[in-house]
């Protein structure tokens, strides 16, 4: 009990002599009010000032991660054992391949994946052949193939764990990376 008591007081003393009265002074920091200024010049006709671009707020990287452009689409399902684009992703690759067409120094990878049913082997060139379709899409519309890198992982990174008809179907895709 005394032995806690003075460990109690110790670590009250040590945290006293710590802490210090000394205030420090900091300087002022001036503030500009803006709500009476005219409006910037690369302000737009509603007053609103575009920030961290250089081209009027139309950037590509506002473009690539704009949630309602199809290029936020980044993601190709397929049909069990087949590297057929479905007609519901053909939109969004063209819009992938008209972005490598407007920007040429782009590069992109696509990730071929399949579900876990078949062989390592059977998968691997499974995932192949499905990123090989995508790029083969956009290069047919005008995107140049330097631009397209391919991988293939097959079923070895899964993107859910389940072996059910669900889980598969969300692990058989191709994915775009910029």
């Amino acid at each position: 009990m005394l032995v806690r008591l003075l460990c109690v007081l110790s670590i009250s003393a040590l945290l006293f002599a710590c802490s210090s009265d000394q205030v420090k002074e900091e300087t002022p920091v001036e503030v500009e009010d803006l709500s009476t200024t005219a409006p910037d010049e690369s302000a737009d006709e509603s007053g609103v000032q575009a920030y961290g671009t250089d081209d009027g707020g139309t950037s590509s990287f506002s473009e690539l991660d704009d949630p309602q452009s199809q290029l936020s689409v980044r993601i190709i399902y397929f049909e069990y054992d087949s590297s057929e684009i479905r007609a519901e992703y053909r939109s969004v690759v063209e819009a992938h391949a008209r972005y490598l067409i407007e920007n040429p120094s782009t590069t992109i990878t696509l990730e071929g994946h399949a579900d876990e049913r078949g062989s390592r082997e059977y998968n691997l060139a499974l995932g192949e052949r499905r990123a090989q379709s995508v790029k083969q899409q956009m290069t047919v519309l005008g995107a140049s193939s330097s631009q397209i890198r391919l991988v293939s992982y097959g079923e070895e990174r899964p993107a859910v764990d389940g072996h059910d008809e669900a889980s598969w179907q969300q692990n058989r895709r191709v994915e775009i990376l910029y």
